[in-house]
């Protein structure tokens, strides 16, 4: 979708659909008021009226859009607003539509920009490579919008608009990525993916197969995958060079399919495993942002990528795995299979001596139970980076939760035949797994996300979500790349 800044009044620019943001405690335009009577529409948050002016103002049709009180807006409640005003256009069949950037809100020009067009984008967004038969109707795409400000904050909003469009770019490549078929997006699609990726934005991408992961020794990724007849591989993907500002490490989960391996899930739990690698793909898209934004920092991105499953060659329970560290995992659940090929990735990032490690993983069903879909869940070695995450979070709409790690956590996984096991029991199970990731670190700073909760959405909840990966992580990480750049 194109997307462009322009002075202006969106009442008094003609196009096919013009939208009108309006508050609960301000009054409409005279031209829009008169359209309606007073309680047709109050300004309530998510509130949405199609009007049809016939002349009275320039756009044919006028769509009003609730943003609440308007001391409470967030950059949040603009992107849900966009996004709801191109799926209306979509459902009008609208292949334009023209926006009024409401004045007085508290953010600046370039946060309300980014987020127009970060809700404008991914509200446009869906995945339909695999189906067939459609209508004209469903692949109608709405192909332009234009955002009308005034004229001193024009070029404010427009810096803000190719933000959010870069943004955007990476939760589409996310979501992509999650929602290919597990036959499709293999550990070696992984890693061609990742060099594509390199080639096109200038990355430094290495790709270890399972040659050269037996010679290096990445204990834990080669035994999740040795019951696979698709090989491991572990990708590093880097911005910039050291020296060029702070060296931030980003790991990702990168499960292309997870059976439980030999401990296997139960069928109904089976189907959205194609989405074990969320944390992966949210570490695909931050890299890809950070490249076009052309961020002032040294960014690595790491993923250990396999896949989980049950057969004569496959890891088994009271296995013991060494990992690169040299630490040993005595193996209890081979479904807990995505912190040991964590700790490869986690080892490796304390070669590049980084400022913060941020992992991301779909790491377990508890934080599901703990936190729903509508935070993730965050364990922190470090209060300050755990800060920076959590303000992150709440600027870019994706917000976590801090639980602890104590002591006492780290040790609940402590094993008698081995320097850890791989589960810590049904209690506290989400810490339990944010501490034997922290096994792994070092002395660095660590956040831990997970985001088994948020990855996947079954029924969307916002308006620019839709079925399937939500590509979460991803503003997440650019918001807090781009405080360590200021």
């Amino acid at each position: 979708m194109e997307i462009t800044v322009k002075s202006g009044n969106v009442l008094r620019e003609a196009s096919d659909l013009g939208v009108l943001a309006a508050f609960e405690d301000s009054a409409l335009p005279d031209e829009a008021a008169g359209l309606l009577e007073p309680d047709d529409f109050r300004g309530r948050a998510g509130q949405a009226v199609v009007l049809y002016p016939r002349g009275a103002v320039a756009p044919r049709r006028l769509l009003l859009i609730g943003l609440g009180q308007r001391d409470k807006v967030t950059a949040e409640s603009v992107r849900r607003a966009a996004a709801e005003a191109v799926r209306r256009a979509r459902e009008l069949q609208v292949a334009a539509l023209s926006i009024g950037a409401v004045d007085d809100l508290p953010l600046d020009d370039a946060a309300v920009g980014q987020a127009f067009a970060e809700g404008l984008a991914l509200g446009a967004y869906r995945y339909w490579k695999y189906r067939t038969g459609l209508t004209t109707e469903q692949t109608f795409a709405v192909e332009r919008a234009t955002v009308y400000s005034g004229d001193e904050r024009a070029a404010d909003m427009a810096a803000g608009v190719a933000t959010g469009q870069a943004v955007a770019r990476g939760v589409a490549l996310a979501r992509d990525l999650v929602n290919s078929p597990g036959y499709a997006m293999t550990p070696a699609r992984m890693g061609e993916e990742a060099l594509a990726l390199g080639e096109r934005l200038g990355l430094k991408v290495t790709v270890l197969d399972k040659a050269q992961l037996t010679e290096q020794g990445f204990g834990g990724i080669l035994a999740v995958g040795q019951g696979s007849a698709n090989d491991p591989r572990f990708i590093v993907m880097e911005h910039g060079a050291p020296g060029d500002g702070p060296t931030i490490c980003l790991v990702g989960k990168g499960l292309t399919f997870d059976s439980g391996g030999l401990s296997i899930k139960p069928a109904e739990a089976m189907d959205t495993m194609k989405s074990d690698m969320g944390g992966a793909a949210a570490v695909f898209g931050a890299m890809q942002v950070a490249a076009e934004l052309k961020l002032p920092l040294h960014v690595v991105g790491l993923v250990s990528s396999a896949e989980n499953m049950p057969s004569a060659t496959a890891y088994r329970p009271g296995d013991v795995v060494t990992t690169l560290s040299g630490k040993t995992i005595e193996v209890l659940n081979t479904d807990a299979e995505g912190r040991i090929i964590l700790s490869d990735a986690l080892h490796y990032a304390q070669r590049y001596e980084p400022a913060a490690i941020v992992e991301l993983s779909t790491l377990t069903g508890a934080i599901v139970i703990a936190l729903g879909s509508h935070a993730t869940g965050l364990m922190a070695t470090d209060q300050a980076l755990a800060d920076r995450v959590s303000q992150a979070g709440e600027i870019s709409g994706e917000r976590v939760w801090q639980l602890p790690l104590w002591q006492e956590y780290h040790d609940m996984i402590k094993s008698e035949i081995a320097d850890l096991k791989n589960i810590g029991g049904r209690a506290g199970g989400s810490i339990t797994a944010g501490a034997f990731l922290a096994a792994f670190v070092g002395d660095y700073p660590f956040v831990h996300l997970d985001i088994a909760g948020t990855a996947w959405a079954d029924r969307p909840a916002k308006p620019y979500e839709v079925q399937g990966g939500t590509g979460v992580g991803v503003r997440l990480l650019t918001e807090f790349l781009r405080g360590y750049s200021y």
